[in-house]
């Protein structure tokens, strides 16, 4: 009888080094794994100009099935302003004692809305953009990126009726009106970090999404849109760890900040203190660790 001889197959160690040796032996990657940080700020970069387009054309076809079109970029912070002035400034009676009132509150408004509708719109950017994501390959932090820049854009728009109610109001143009350009961009950087966050936390449960108006209009009412959180702390006899919880909310230092630079009555002690620390500690905070926390995941956005 003759003994045939079988060579044992390769354990699977043993299979998985042939695999990667062989990979490597020809130049070849992993598909869709995620590349270091560095590599990835520097694919971001790469695609600036994708960022800033889509950008642009989410802002240009955001109206484009209403008749009255781009004008709703500025009519729609201003009917909520008009609404917020009726039901707190009138009824509740939040406009004593607070000079240039409806500045203040238009001010406010547009500010905050920066922020509600760049994290609502990060909350979506992954789950509402599966047929992009699982088409091309790109750095998925494009997206919320640019939704937030998408924002930055409007916001822009809607300062010109700003400055507009400004100037009916009588408040001169200020040295400090150059303020609100490290003001903006502090907040661009804290809302693309937040919103970041939000595009991983949505792209894992999408009903996140359901959830977020609550939350933030919650947030809204504690961050001194409608109301001075300043006078509001000198009249009352709140806790100490609520008054720090109040100064230090970055949507109020954001708002503080843009009234501080634009709005001549308002002055630096309605500030609070520490408030440059309070803006640029935000946006570092949200900003560096919202893109790390995004990166992490970048491998798993658009997988079913």
């Amino acid at each position: 009888m003759s003994q045939v001889l079988h060579t044992p197959p390769p354990r699977p160690a043993e299979a998985e080094d042939d695999l990667a040796a062989l990979a490597a032996r020809h130049g070849l990657t992993v598909s869709g794994a995620r590349p270091s940080l560095p590599a990835y700020i520097r694919q971001l970069w790469a695609r600036r100009h994708f960022i800033t387009a889509f950008a642009t054309a989410k802002l240009t076809a955001q109206y484009s099935q209403a008749k009255l079109g781009q004008v709703w970029q500025v009519a729609t912070p201003l009917l909520n302003a008009a609404v917020y002035y009726f039901i707190f400034g009138v009824l509740l009676g939040t406009k004593h004692g607070v000079k240039d009132y409806i500045p203040f509150l238009v001010t406010g408004v547009f500010v905050w809305t920066f922020t509600q509708s760049s994290i609502m719109a990060g909350t979506r950017a992954i789950s509402g953009n599966l047929g992009l994501v699982r088409a091309l390959h790109f750095p998925r932090a494009a997206l919320p990126i640019s939704f937030a820049l998408q924002q930055l854009q409007q916001l822009l728009f809607s300062m010109a009726a700003l400055v507009v109610i400004l100037f009916c109001f009588g408040i001169p143009v200020g040295v400090s009106w150059v303020l609100t350009i490290p003001v903006l961009f502090l907040q661009f950087v804290f809302n693309a970090g937040v919103s970041m966050i939000m595009a991983r936390m949505g792209a894992k449960t999408p009903d996140i999404a359901q959830l977020m108006p609550f939350i933030l209009r919650t947030w809204m009412y504690v961050s001194g849109v409608m109301f001075s959180i300043d006078a509001t702390l000198r009249n009352s006899n709140l806790p100490h760890s609520v008054e720090v919880l109040l100064e230090a909310n970055p949507a109020a230092v954001y708002i503080d900040l843009m009234r501080f630079a634009l709005i001549d009555s308002f002055h630096a002690h309605q500030l609070p203190h520490h408030v440059w620390a309070f803006a640029l500690g935000w946006a570092l905070l949200a900003g560096v660790g919202g893109f790390v926390y995004f990166w992490k995941a970048e491998e798993r956005y658009g997988r079913g």
